[in-house]
């Protein structure tokens, strides 16, 4: 991967923010996922054009319509190379956040294809359009996980490992799709976010972790992941399409918390219940198998899975330095404060449904 070295090459002109035209358009993918809201949020916000893809007919309740009715809506999939071919005429900057998240072995096949070949769709169709400007939305997961509580930055090399889920190949073999345009002259730069949190859907995305915490779920583990403010991974995607920095990968991340420190603040924030039974490696093992039993059963869907076992006895820091080296002036928020406002925001939200 050769491409991820370009940018220590690069001279501080080419680095400097070079403000996207507002008169051209900026195309966003996911646009009505958590990220890609917020993504949608921060460009409108700052006054740009902007059209996004969308599948559902549903636009999020958690950011202002107001907001919403400002971008010129396509109804579509990343899969339809012939819509991709008609939207991306005279499109200036593509963010491309479409992606599938599941743990969920049956919904395998639909992320790959998502995540790898609808990858490829948008990098070939940038290329074939003359896209000036193309941000990748990537994961951590990409970056691989670590068992014993390494620290992963932008130059961990990807492993095969037994701990890494579906999800995280998918998004390896994404990237790779990406880092492949690079090498044929897209201008491209990749974003890799932990954990994002804050308020949106809690019946979806990570989002549902804040629900988890609410209904008293009663376990926790010692587990060590990194987690981003939603709001914080927005400004730095449009940050970046702001500058000429090219062939780079960056992590966003908050902080380092532990699965139990999460949980706990999270409830706190609630007035709920701290969760208080420890579920070691064998109870986890053993609790992953009943929930695919109740699933078989209910047709219910569980956040529960193999896969997300795995990742919750994990531990895995994550180094966000680089980020903060190459957007001078930017700062994560307090992962606390985060927390805290999310809360208040999905309590608000209950009162008045």
């Amino acid at each position: 991967m050769t491409g991820i070295k370009l940018g220590d090459r690069l001279s501080s002109q080419q680095s400097m923010t070079a403000p996207i035209n507002p008169s051209s358009n900026i195309l966003v993918t996911g646009g009505t996922g958590f990220l890609g809201a917020y993504i949608i949020k921060e460009l409108v916000e700052k006054n740009y054009k902007v059209k996004a893809i969308r599948r559902s007919n549903k636009l999020p309740f958690f950011i202002p319509q107001s907001i919403f009715e400002k971008v010129e809506w396509i109804h579509g999939d990343i899969l339809d190379i012939c819509l991709l071919q008609e939207q991306m005429e005279g499109v200036d900057t593509v963010i491309h956040s479409a992606a599938k998240v599941s743990f969920v072995s049956d919904e395998r096949n639909e992320m790959f294809q998502t995540n790898i070949e609808g990858t490829a769709n948008m990098v070939n169709m940038a290329l074939e359009k003359n896209v000036r400007r193309f941000i990748h939305v990537s994961s951590v997961a990409s970056l691989g996980r670590t068992k014993n509580g390494e620290t992963v930055d932008e130059q961990n090399p990807w492993a095969e490992r037994k701990f890494n889920t579906n999800y995280a190949i998918s998004k390896y073999a994404g990237e790779m799709e990406v880092w492949r345009a690079i090498g044929e002259g897209l201008n491209a730069a990749i974003v890799n976010p932990s954990t994002i949190i804050g308020y949106g859907d809690w019946n979806s995305s990570s989002c549902a972790i804040f629900k988890t915490v609410f209904d008293e779920f009663p376990w926790y583990t010692h587990g060590i992941n990194g987690f981003v403010d939603v709001e914080d991974v927005a400004r730095a995607v449009v940050q970046l399409a702001e500058t000429e920095i090219v062939g780079e990968r960056f992590i966003l991340n908050g902080e380092n918390y532990s699965f139990r420190k999460l949980f706990d603040s999270i409830a706190d924030g609630f007035g709920k219940k701290h969760p208080h039974r420890e579920a070691t490696p064998l109870l986890t093992a053993m609790a992953w198998r009943m929930e695919k039993i109740k699933t078989l059963i209910s047709g219910k869907p569980t956040i529960l899975t193999k896969e997300s076992a795995r990742v919750a006895q994990s531990k895995t820091y994550f180094d966000n330095g680089k980020i903060k080296k190459y957007l001078p002036g930017f700062a994560f928020t307090p992962l606390e404060q985060t927390i805290q406002k999310a809360c208040a925001s999905y309590q608000k939200n209950l009162k008045s449904a």
